[in-house]
């Protein structure tokens, strides 16, 4: 029975987000549905991530397994026919190892959340941004992120139903940086904890705002509070850009908790 491995994009709008679930349509669901309509089988595909209703993906990764083989090129172009006219799109197909899991098999995972920082709101990029119209200071919130990087308890920074055991996580990178009226904030780790990313952004663009400091920031992390860290940023500007495969023999995040996504 050959594994295979799909890189997804969709625009997490109109989507419950990616897990199948009775309360609306999901991504999951909608490719589950496309794969049984062109060959008639019953599959479960595992997503690389399951990202929240309304959060957006590039480089999503998924696996699912066939029965009878099928041609990659011909999985890709059939998924994109039958998921029309979903927002969803499969750019790549490929035949897996056996043993691959897009979600446990990943080692890394990047999110990117844009912030449209103007008076005026978004008209072209309505629903892929989060508009702030007040001025945000950048230098200050790339100052601020920089205390977040690496292995810390992040309890601070994730959601009240937040079923992972462990707060703990290591934050690889936490870049602000802006271009003309946007500001973009991207995020990479193995793993994060349930709404992890939309808090770190809620928190920084305290920061901008000059409503927090640096140090607000550190003691937020210290407290291991979720009250003391700043709010949850809505889910429109959020994007799971990449996610990557290959494990270094040093890494020393093997224990990590891989139960909740952004």
């Amino acid at each position: 029975m050959p594994r295979y491995k799909i890189t997804v994009e969709y625009d997490g709008g109109s989507f419950v987000g990616w897990q199948r679930q009775d309360t609306g349509p999901s991504i999951q669901a909608a490719l589950e549905d496309a794969v049984f309509a062109f060959t008639g089988e019953r599959v479960h595909v595992q997503g690389a991530g399951r990202t929240d209703a309304g959060v957006h993906a590039r480089g999503q990764v998924a696996h699912f397994d066939l029965v009878k083989p099928q041609p990659t090129e011909s999985i890709r172009g059939a998924l994109c026919f039958h998921l029309r006219p979903h927002p969803i799109v499969v750019p790549t197909a490929e035949i897996a190892a056996p043993d691959f899991h897009a979600r446990f098999s990943a080692t890394y995972r990047r999110y990117r959340y844009r912030i449209l920082n103007r008076r005026s709101p978004a008209a072209l990029d309505r629903g892929q941004v989060w508009h702030v119209p007040v001025p945000l200071d950048a230098d200050s919130m790339a100052a601020a992120a920089a205390v977040l990087v690496g292995r810390h308890d992040f309890n601070s920074f994730r959601s009240i139903n937040c079923q992972a055991a462990s707060s703990i996580k290591t934050l690889d990178m936490l870049s602000v940086r802006r271009d003309g009226e946007e500001i973009a904030i991207d995020v990479g780790a193995r793993s994060f904890l349930h709404n992890q990313v939309r808090i770190l952004v809620g928190t920084l663009q305290l920061v901008g705002r000059g409503q927090w400091s640096k140090r607000d920031v550190e003691e937020a992390l210290r407290a291991c509070d979720r009250t003391r860290a700043g709010p949850t940023a809505p889910p429109v500007g959020l994007c799971l850009m990449e996610v990557r495969y290959g494990l270094a023999a040093d890494d020393r995040r093997n224990a990590e908790d891989l139960v909740d996504d952004e």
